[in-house]
């Protein structure tokens, strides 16, 4: 970067913007791509990162068999826009959310998660709706103590259940093995497909997640997809787990540097409602690329609190910098939209189409 777009963007669009360099966007598909086809299983993204069609699209002319969504509200932006393949990851209760699921089932290939007999039991009132089979896969827990089923009975039980549910039919396993832990999740995997095959049942879809598993991918013998989500613009957490690079990192804050009331403090414009106060278990808030010593030690709401201590290079009143966010994800979903460069030019805007659908 030079200082031109800096200025540039400080001087169109002002500061704190979120930036996305459109060279790495598309490089990190490629990357996660071609593992995915290496192991031979499918993509599966998830749009939690960016929250946005078009860049969902890419994915899935890249080679994506489909894309993953946590909220309903994500799956009815991308199926407006037409995605045809979509997972929700979650748990889904109560009859508005049946609703909608049911209309989205009549137009999308839908497949849902349940990991309880209660939220299995509402489902049929979605696929009734739609006039069609539901997809449903169990969710179970290999070691994160999140959501899914905590053992291989459990899950025999609920594919059970689900293939006994009018209008639902019993698609497969969904997993999110800890980095470490993919022993233990081939024997659960092991365990629950023995017994769902001994009454008549198989599962069409074994589905991994998460980017740190980049190092793992493939090693789930029968798994058929994985969810790579934060690999779209990657951040400090990324970084931090090996599976990216700085250079790897497609998404900055751009933030303009508003007060230096002492030699070792500094104040940016970004605070806790631009890059948020999930520190994703990392030392301070985002790294400054042009003054990596420098930390963003705490935050008010629209001040980012700088301590410059052990910073050889400190910045000026009006300087621009660009921040890697700890955790991207929540980032974005504070942006109305997000700004595209390439090279040193900016190409245009972005809007986060699906912020803010939490439900």
């Amino acid at each position: 970067m030079t200082t031109t777009l800096a200025a540039k963007i400080a001087r169109e669009y002002g500061t704190p913007c979120a930036v996305i360099d459109m060279d790495k966007v598309e490089r990190n598909i490629a990357r996660i791509q071609k593992a995915c086809d290496e192991a031979g299983i499918a993509n599966r993204p998830h749009i939690k990162t960016h929250k946005n069609p078009t860049i969902a699209r890419m994915q899935v002319a890249a080679g994506a068999k489909g894309i993953t969504c946590q909220k309903i509200g994500e799956a009815e932006i991308m199926a407006n826009a037409g995605i045809d393949d979509i997972l929700i990851s979650y748990n889904l209760l109560g009859e508005e959310k049946m609703a909608r699921l049911g209309a989205l089932n009549a137009k999308t290939n839908m497949t849902v998660a349940a990991d309880n007999s209660t939220v299995v039991a509402g489902l049929p009132k979605a696929a009734a709706a739609s006039g069609r089979p539901l997809s449903v896969v169990v969710e179970c827990d290999t070691g994160r103590k999140r959501a899914g089923v905590e053992t291989p009975a459990e899950a025999i039980a609920l594919a059970r259940e689900i293939a006994g549910s009018k209008g639902l039919e019993f698609a497969g396993f969904m997993l999110y093995p800890t980095e470490t832990g993919w022993g233990d999740a081939q024997k659960f995997y092991d365990e629950a497909l023995a017994g769902v095959r001994a009454h008549g049942l198989d599962a069409k879809i074994v589905s991994t997640g998460g980017t740190p598993n980049l190092v793992n991918i493939g090693k789930l013998k029968g798994g058929t997809e994985h969810r790579f989500g934060t690999y779209i613009y990657n951040d400090r957490m990324q970084v931090a787990a090996g599976v990216a690079s700085w250079d790897d990192c497609a998404l900055h804050i751009y933030s303009t540097v508003v007060s230096r009331a002492a030699p070792e403090r500094g104040i940016l414009d970004a605070g806790s409602k631009t890059l948020t106060s999930d520190t994703g278990g990392l030392d301070g808030h985002g790294l400054i690329l042009e003054h990596p010593e420098a930390k963003i030690a705490k935050f008010a709401e629209e001040h980012g609190f700088l301590d410059l201590s052990r910073s050889n290079t400190r910045p000026n009143v009006g300087d621009v910098v660009r921040i890697v966010p700890n955790h991207v994800c929540v980032v974005v979903n504070m942006m109305d939209e997000v700004l595209m460069v390439r090279g040193e030019e900016i190409i245009g805007t972005l809007p986060v189409a699906a912020r803010g659908k939490l439900r």
